[in-house]
């Protein structure tokens, strides 16, 4: 081979290293994403390992080699809890701590009467279990990102059967005891398949994390903060300068007396009525509503493919809602009530804000004439 066992040992610790620093740096700039400092600590120990491993080729030693599987071990435990937290955020780390043991303890065992070699099998197997269920949690999150989490997942699988083969020619020699540190094909093949695993899984997950940070930046770009619905920008962006279709049918609503409310129980008890209006928009709506703030105290509905029997219906429905019950609060209970404008694109297209305006419209309407009602287009009155 062009390059010794010890160079491929030096290469993985190095890409180890950096890797270990760049998701160090990578979390201090997030510090959400925990899975960043999880298998930073992880590449950190991986690298301890390494460097242990590495120093079996001048004087073997059985501790040495023993504190170096641990290493590893612990570091691929980490490398499958960091996995799990970026599929789905948290893992119980009591868990976590019993895998370690569950995972090292058989190697120690191994190595206590002397059984270097088989101590090694049973450390690579443990490794290859690890990085075999670190591959599933890839695979079980590929929907966020098909190809990448499935390129990671055959990555950890290729990395973990190299350990693997890494058992073969010890079993088929019978080493049972070491005298020298593992040296032989497998383990330069295993070697090569550790700096590509690493490299290339560190590097897809870590382009995967910038895609997600920037999924964020955008969502919280188009989502009003307090009430989790779209803000104006997005709804104007989605639909804004277009026509939509006859079928359509906006609804806004507007919040009565909300300055009072404000100005009585202060702003707190104002963002929790909004909260709770916003929580009344989502039971209500269909999955291909959008609902929106666009406003202080003013909603808005798009309903595409409905009627105008429908659309009243639903509103209706929303009033009804709000007005059933007081909202509680810290400090009492407050009644709201609203008042909703509706209109429909009925007969030809109609340009979006035309439409919003007319239901804009309709929506004073139900103020002038005494809040707490739904009032709807004159002309949707006529094409209804």
């Amino acid at each position: 081979m062009l390059l010794d066992q010890y160079s491929l040992l030096v290469a993985i610790g190095f890409s180890g290293a950096a890797l270990s620093v760049t998701l160090l740096l990578s979390w201090i700039t997030a510090r959400s994403d925990r899975f960043l400092l999880t298998w930073s600590a992880a590449m950190a120990l991986l690298v301890v390992g390494v460097i242990l491993f590495g120093l079996l080729d001048h004087d073997y030693d059985p501790a040495v080699q023993c504190a170096s599987f641990v290493f590893l071990i612990l570091g691929f435990v980490l490398v499958y809890a960091g996995g799990r937290q970026f599929r789905v955020s948290r893992v119980f780390w009591g868990r976590i701590a019993m895998l370690g043991i569950i995972m090292v303890l058989p190697t120690l065992v191994a190595f206590a009467p002397g059984l270097s070699g088989l101590a090694t099998i049973v450390a690579d197997v443990a490794i290859a279990i690890l990085l075999v269920m670190s591959g599933a949690q890839s695979w079980a999150g590929r929907a966020e990102a098909p190809l990448p989490m499935a390129i990671n997942a055959v990555l950890y699988l290729a990395t973990a059967a190299s350990f693997l083969l890494c058992c073969v020619p010890l079993i088929a020699e019978g080493q049972l005891v070491l005298t020298t540190r593992p040296s032989n094909w497998a383990e330069d093949l295993n070697s090569i398949m550790a700096i590509i695993g690493i490299t290339g899984i560190g590097a897809i997950s870590l382009a995967l994390n910038q895609t997600r940070i920037a999924r964020r930046h955008q969502y919280a770009s188009m989502t009003d903060p307090l009430t989790g619905l779209l803000n104006r920008r997005a709804l104007f962006d989605r639909l804004g300068n277009r026509d939509v279709q006859p079928g359509t049918a906006i609804i806004v609503l507007d919040l009565d007396h909300f300055k009072a409310v404000n100005d009585r129980h202060g702003h707190a008890c104002g963002d929790l009525v909004l909260e709770h209006f916003a929580t009344l928009l989502r039971d209500h709506i269909a999955a291909s509503d959008l609902a929106a703030r666009i406003g202080g105290e003013e909603f808005c509905i798009v309903m595409p493919h409905t009627s105008a029997r429908l659309a009243s219906r639903l509103a209706e429905s929303i009033r009804r809602g709000l007005n059933a019950q007081p909202i509680r609060t810290p400090d009492c209970d407050i009644a709201a009530t609203v008042s909703i404008g509706v209109a429909l694109c009925a007969g030809t297209p109609e340009r979006f804000e035309a439409l919003l305006e007319r239901a804009d419209r309709a929506c004073y309407g139900a103020k002038n004439e005494g809040r707490n009602r739904v009032q709807t287009s004159s002309l949707l009155v006529v094409a209804a």
